[in-house]
């Protein structure tokens, strides 16, 4: 029987990669989510603050943590092949409308 060679850092690495893309995922749906309540209006000036401020934390929090696992933000965005990357490439901006049909 062979024995299996892992590289306990290797391992670390790409499991903080993995959970890290998962809380970006959630991170970006939020912030979609917020915008949208935003612009339709069910917010109050003092939420919209506090979502804004809040999502702020939750993104330098990020920035933290991929800088200590020695991750970049393209480490997060997995290829989903013939879909596509998981994550858009660019974060949304609401004045450009949606996104241009794939090919």
């Amino acid at each position: 029987m062979s024995r299996l060679e892992v590289d306990r850092e290797q391992v670390e690495r790409g499991f903080a990669s993995l959970v890290l893309t998962v809380v970006e995922l959630l991170r970006q749906l939020m912030e979609r989510q917020a915008l949208r309540r935003v612009d339709v209006g069910d917010l109050t000036d003092d939420q919209v603050e506090e979502i804004g401020a809040t999502l702020m934390a939750l993104e330098e929090r990020m920035t933290e943590l991929r800088e200590h696992f020695g991750l970049a933000a393209e480490d997060l965005n997995l290829d989903l092949g013939p879909l596509g990357p998981l994550l858009p490439r660019e974060p949304p901006n609401p004045a450009a409308g949606p996104p241009p049909a794939p090919r």
